[in-house]
This record gives C-alpha cells, sequence and structure tokens, in this order.
C-alpha cells in the first residue's frame, strides 16, 4: 500500500510534445509556433526600427517568454517592456537587463519590486501623477537605487497619462527635484490606433499622436529640457512611428505572431507579417448534427478580440467556431459529415495573443510537420 502511495506522489501529466514528434500528434490544447513566420516577422520588425534609425523594445507581456525575448535582442532589440512589475522578475533573473515598465503602479508592494529590480537591471517606469513620483522617490532613496521615469502624455487613447503641458512640467520638475530618479524622456502609447482596420487610417491616427508628442518634446524644448527618448507605439503602427522622426524608440509585441484581431486588419506597407501562432485542438464529441465541439475553450483562449477561427489552409471553410464554453469550443460544421470529424485535429488563430499566452505554460515550437522547440511561459500569471 505505501509502495502504491509512493507511486502516486510522482504522478505528472505526461508533456504535451516532444522534440521530433509530428504536429499532428501533439497533445491538444497546446500553443504552437510556426518558426519560418515567426522569424520573418521577427526580421522585418528589425528590419524596420533599423532602417528609421529608431531602437527596437518589444513589448514582452504579448509572449511572456525568456527564450522569445533573447531571440529579439540578440536579432538587435535593445531591451523590453514589460507591463507589470512582477513580469519582470523572469526576465531580470534570465540577465536581461534593460527592461521599462511601460504602465503606471501604485502602491507599497509595487514599490518594493521597483527598487529591488532597479538593483539588478537598468530600470525605466512610466508616472503620470506627482504623488506617483514622491513615493517612488522615497522608496528609491530608502533603497538606495537610482530609478529612470518617463512620465506618459496621452496622444489620444484616452486612458494613462498627462493631456496638458503644464500637467507635464510639473511632472519632469518634480522628478528633477528627486536625486534618486533620473528624468528618461516620454511614454507616448497610443493603444486605440493599433487596431484601426484600415491602413490609411491607422497610419493617419499614428501622425496624429505623432504631432501630438512632438508638441510636448518642443515645449520640453522651451524650457530648456532635452527630451533623450519617446517610447510608444505598438504593431499596428510601428512601421509610421519608425519613420516619424519623433519616436525613437518603438514598443510592438504581437507582431511576432499577428493573432486573429491584428490579422483581420490591412497590412499595406513595409510590414507584411504572417501568422505564426496557433492552437491545436481536437474535436471530442460529435454528438448533435451539424455541430462539433473541440477541447479549446476559455481556459486555453481569450475571447475578448473575438472567437477564435480555424486556420484558413487547414478548414477549407467547412467549420466556424461559434461558441467558447470553459472546456469546449462549440463548431459549426458548414460543409461535411459531422459524424466523420470525430478525432479531428484543428488549427485555430487566437483573437488576442496577450491573454491567450498566459493561459499557458508553454510555446511548442515547429518546422515542416515536426516539433524542434519547446519555450516556457516563464511570465504566465504575474500580473502585479
Amino acid at each position: 500500500m505505501s509502495e502504491a502511495r509512493h507511486d502516486r506522489a510522482r504522478l505528472r501529466p505526461p508533456a504535451a510534445a516532444r522534440i521530433g514528434d509530428r504536429l499532428e500528434d501533439v497533445g491538444s490544447p497546446a500553443l504552437l509556433v510556426d518558426l519560418d513566420s515567426f522569424e520573418h516577422n521577427l526580421k522585418q520588425m528589425q528590419g524596420l526600427a533599423d532602417a528609421g534609425g529608431v531602437a527596437l523594445r518589444p513589448h514582452a507581456k504579448a509572449h511572456k517568454s525568456v527564450a522569445i525575448a533573447r531571440r529579439q535582442i540578440a536579432a538587435g532589440a535593445g531591451g523590453i517592456c514589460c507591463q507589470k512589475l512582477s513580469e519582470a522578475y523572469p526576465f531580470a533573473a534570465a540577465g536581461i537587463t534593460d527592461i521599462h515598465i511601460s504602465n503606471e503602479f501604485v502602491g507599497a508592494d509595487k514599490l518594493a519590486m521597483a527598487v529591488e529590480l532597479a538593483r539588478h537591471v537598468d530600470l525605466s517606469i512610466c508616472v503620470d501623477d506627482v504623488r506617483q513620483v514622491a513615493a517612488i522617490a522615497s522608496a528609491a532613496e530608502a533603497g538606495a537605487v537610482r530609478i529612470t521615469v518617463l512620465p506618459e502624455v496621452d496622444v489620444g487613447h484616452g486612458r494613462c497619462g498627462v493631456n496638458s503641458p503644464d500637467a507635464l512640467i510639473r511632472l519632469v520638475d518634480t522628478i528633477g527635484a528627486a536625486s534618486s530618479l533620473r528624468f528618461g524622456g516620454l511614454q507616448a502609447y497610443h493603444g486605440g490606433a493599433q487596431h484601426i482596420p484600415v491602413w490609411v487610417q491607422r497610419r493617419q491616427a499614428a501622425q496624429r499622436a505623432a504631432e501630438q508628442v512632438s508638441g510636448y518634446v518642443r515645449h520640453l524644448g522651451a524650457r530648456g529640457i532635452a527630451c533623450p527618448v519617446v517610447t510608444g507605439g505598438g504593431t499596428g503602427t510601428a512601421e509610421f512611428d519608425c519613420q516619424s522622426g519623433i519616436y525613437t524608440e518603438v514598443q510592438p509585441g504581437t507582431y511576432l505572431f499577428l493573432d486573429g484581431h491584428y490579422g483581420a486588419g490591412e497590412w499595406l506597407g513595409q510590414f507584411r507579417p504572417r501568422h505564426s501562432l496557433f492552437l491545436s485542438a481536437t474535436v471530442m464529441s460529435t454528438a448533435r448534427p451539424g455541430v462539433v465541439v473541440c477541447d479549446v475553450g476559455l481556459k486555453s483562449v481569450a475571447v475578448d478580440s473575438g472567437l477564435p477561427r480555424l486556420w484558413s489552409r487547414d478548414s477549407g471553410g467547412w467549420l466556424r467556431y461559434v461558441a467558447a464554453n470553459d472546456e469546449h469550443g462549440v463548431l459549426e460544421v458548414l460543409n461535411a459529415d459531422s459524424q466523420e470529424l470525430l478525432g479531428n485535429k484543428l488549427l485555430l488563430v487566437p483573437g488576442h495573443c496577450d491573454p491567450t499566452a498566459n493561459l499557458h505554460s508553454q510555446f511548442v515550437c515547429f518546422r515542416e510537420g515536426h516539433v524542434v522547440g519547446l519555450w516556457e511561459v516563464d511570465a504566465r500569471g504575474l500580473s502585479r
């Protein structure tokens, strides 16, 4: 009996995939990366930044993976962004030393994390209130560190950031008065512009944002304040931001994957991304006529930006994902005998890659139908 209990204590679920497995043998649900398309996207975005003379600071919130961040840096990126302080820890522990927290934070626990990170990496953070500045300055002084601070300016998104030159000057002056802080430049991100589907309209929104941030830079210059960095932009506007003459670095994240939401937009310029992120799914029930059920539901895919869709090369127009439950995905059968689909393997394109990656522990990487790499999602669940 004791031997049986000992055996039970060692029970672990088997791995979904191993190096060398055929793609059709990967357990589902699993998060898959087509490395050929991934590397195409990686090179294209780095090329855009290099051609525009701007730094590329990719957003790690899109993938939460040290293995991916290392590949971005090896391709030419200068550092990474994280959206939350706790999210930065795995990257810092892995030796990635240039990390920008592109988000405001408040609270003693967050201040303690910022100070700890600043002891190990070149940390920069965002603020949009002088009370944040005061708290950070006090914590940094007590912790004997110096932290780079970038005021965030609202350039159209209407979420965080100051929206007047006077408010910006108050922030810059408060930062400058604190010996434990240094003014690092401006954070200027227009999240809404990233998702405008029409390419010309997206370009116009990016141009308006660049004009607004240019005005802030001129206002600082008139006060004798140099602005060393203007950082922002994202996947949807990076090609415009790189050529704007005002941004010194850009922060795209989804460009590596091209999820379903971004994939529904127009890509008419220099950046032509490919879908590289997929979910493996298996048809697990055909009990209802005209409907099949797969094993990818809400615990495997985020649906805030729409339901996943079947990869066009895979579906042939014969299935449509129509509802997501906790463990189940319901698909309408359009042009097939539903009874014959039991056990079929499907590839799904998630609508939103960032929260989908956060639901998985590993990326299963493949080329030519075989698994060639397994990358951990190191910052999964780190949202403080």
